[in-house]
């Protein structure tokens, strides 16, 4: 295998309205030590794909609102190395650009997808399925997604049906079903055939970009027709006018559910998702009364299956109150029923902008 090819982009542009208040749109939740460890969670991603590959190999695609903090927080990595979006779109966009701008350093490279808002409880074999991942991708012209197996019926992921086996821990991918139902989660559940989709996947760059060209607007090519030797700063003034241009579309929709080359790898290094209260709550350990205190001084009587994230310096005290999110960041307190949270906080987001205004999101 050749070790020197193997590359990642870490994405970190997102607004991570689904974990407010603690995460705003003025520093969303990849750029904030949520679980009070010294590090951010984009730095832990960081850290994490370091004891893999080099920094060099390290690249950081975020919103041209969050460049000062991806330097902040990232200073080692290089300008070069990070490219910031004009306007938020989806994932597809974004690993579009990355895979031209890493293409740019080694046409010969293979890509990891990471994004920059999970858990990794055991980095040993999270390293081990990644090197996996990379020596099939090396010799297969397609995409690998890194799956896990579910634990519990959770509406909140994206599931993988399980195909035909290739070889080992990989198979081909049957089909694809983004948040169903709680019902179907538990049927899938159930049924051993299906997988999380943990949005990590992984392929080489030469056929990611077959991919991105039968399936997005052809930017890219318009701007190697003219620019052939281009630079990365010629590229990113062209991404200032073009990036709009592209739809604002996932990767999972534009690419992985439009091609018939997707494999998925059963993964063991236990994941979780830290992208919404839910599955925070279900991903960690739990205190007497199966609650989920996170960083948080709190005095709990009689209240069971909660999830509480206070500021540093106040204390709560919490009786007879269950399964519900106490969160206080700032100028706002949400207390929010737990179950399915998702769709509510982005009511209430939306809600609180209309009527008190942007410094409250």
């Amino acid at each position: 295998m050749i070790y020197e090819n193997n590359y990642c982009v870490i994405l970190a542009g997102g607004k991570g309205k689904r974990l407010w208040p603690c995460s705003r749109e003025a520093r969303p939740k990849q750029f904030i030590d949520f679980f009070g460890t010294g590090r951010t969670q984009l730095q832990q991603t960081f850290d994490r794909m370091l004891r893999i590959m080099p920094a060099s190999h390290i690249f950081i695609n975020t919103n041209r609102n969050y460049l000062d903090l991806v330097k902040e927080q990232l200073p080692e990595v290089a300008d070069d190395h990070i490219m910031a979006e004009p306007i938020h779109r989806n994932t597809a966009p974004s690993v579009a650009w990355a895979c031209h701008r890493i293409r740019h350093f080694n046409p010969n490279a293979n890509l990891l997808v990471v994004p920059s808002d999970q858990i990794v409880l055991q980095e040993e074999a999270f390293k081990q399925n990644v090197a996996d991942g990379f020596d099939f991708v090396t010799g297969h012209d397609c995409l690998l997604t890194m799956g896990v197996k579910p634990t519990r019926a959770e509406p909140g992921y994206g599931y993988i049906q399980l195909g035909e086996k290739e070889q080992y821990d990989v198979y081909k991918v049957q089909s694809f079903t983004e948040k169903p139902d709680r019902d179907f989660a538990r049927l899938f559940m159930e049924s051993g055939e299906f997988y999380w989709n943990t949005g990590l996947f992984l392929s080489n760059i030469r056929y990611l970009i077959h991919c991105f060209s039968q399936f997005l607007p052809a930017v890219f090519r318009h701007f190697d027709e003219v620019h052939p030797s281009w630079t990365i700063e010629e590229e990113d003034r062209y991404m200032d006018t073009s990036f709009p241009s592209y739809p604002n579309l996932s990767i999972e929709r534009g690419i992985l559910e439009r091609t018939e080359d997707v494999y998925v790898m059963k993964c063991n290094f236990g994941w979780a998702d830290v992208g919404t209260w839910h599955s925070i709550y279900e991903a960690m350990q739990k205190s007497d009364g199966e609650n989920v205190v996170i960083h948080s001084e709190v005095i709990i009587d009689e209240a069971q299956g909660n999830i509480i994230k206070l500021p540093e310096g106040k204390i709560a005290v919490i009786n007879g109150l269950k399964d519900f999110i106490v969160a206080e960041e700032g100028n706002v307190l949400l207390i929010c029923r737990k179950e399915d949270s998702s769709a509510l906080i982005r009511k209430y987001v939306n809600e609180v902008q209309i009527k008190k205004g942007e410094g409250f999101v």
